[in-house]
């Protein structure tokens, strides 16, 4: 089977990011991609309170168009993430998976919210805007068990432990990754996830600025034993790579570290 991880850079225009977002599924679909991923805010992005105006019921206008899109073409569609409509102090960051047939089958909000505060480096404060989730989301599908999280989620194993537990053999990770950050951090941490838990990884990225906040892109599809076999350049687009479920079976019967695990010492 194929996948397809798009990078964007997206900004305060709904109408248009939804356009770029439809035009590059479109060509996904038409390379031969079922799964097809977007990036974190794929619709809407920004760090101020102006932004939970765009927040959305879910589903809602974005997901409706997305909804017709994965039905017209045949195609899994993941949202990447967008802002789900809470009240009028916060918003929920939330990812949703809508199947072949124009259904949504799985909805997650993003559990760990970005609130750093590094010297020289970055200051973010997400959960200004942002109420996090409490609700760890694995989706059966019959192209695949996907385990969904969104971004920062990806400094947190624990979260793909319970994934992969719970039977997770492709984990989707969107996001706007800080570019301080992602230069030294998003490779090593995104082939950890896929090492330690041995599924694929599907990780698309936003580019380009917004606000001030540069984002690092490198959107990668990466294989259970840690290789990248799909690599974005720095320009928006979308990449494609086969996912084999034979390996993911065979590979965690060759090096059996899931089951030789000792949950009962630690």
């Amino acid at each position: 089977m194929l996948v397809s991880a798009i990078q964007l850079n997206s900004n305060q225009n709904k109408q248009e990011n939804l356009e770029k977002a439809i035009h590059y599924i479109e060509q996904a679909a038409e390379a031969g991609a079922k799964l097809i991923v977007l990036p974190e805010y794929a619709n809407y992005i920004s760090s101020k309170r102006e932004a939970l105006a765009a927040a959305e019921p879910i589903p809602g206008p974005s997901t409706q168009l997305l909804m017709e899109k994965a039905k017209e073409l045949q195609v899994f569609i993941h949202c990447g993430s967008m802002l789900e409509y809470l009240d009028s102090e916060k918003a929920y960051n939330t990812s949703v998976l809508i199947n072949d047939q124009g259904e949504i089958v799985a909805k997650y909000r993003k559990i760990h919210l970005f609130d750093i505060d590094v010297e020289g480096v970055a200051t973010y404060k997400e959960s200004d805007l942002i109420q996090g989730g409490e609700e760890v989301v694995m989706a059966e599908t019959p192209i695949g068990n996907i385990g969904l999280s969104i971004c920062y989620d990806v400094r947190f194993p624990e979260l793909y432990r319970k994934l992969m537990l719970q039977g997770a053999e492709i984990i989707t990770i969107p996001a706007a990754f800080n570019q301080s950050t992602g230069i030294h951090h998003w490779e090593t941490l995104l082939k950890a996830r896929a090492i330690e838990n041995q599924c694929y990884v599907i990780a698309p990225g936003q580019i380009g600025s917004y606000e001030g906040n540069p984002t690092f892109g490198s959107s990668m599809i990466i294989d259970p034993w840690g290789m990248v076999i799909a690599r974005a350049s720095d320009m928006e687009g979308f990449i494609v790579a086969e996912v084999q479920q034979d390996y993911i079976k065979r590979l965690r019967q060759q090096l059996p570290c899931l089951k030789n695990r000792k949950p009962a010492v630690y």
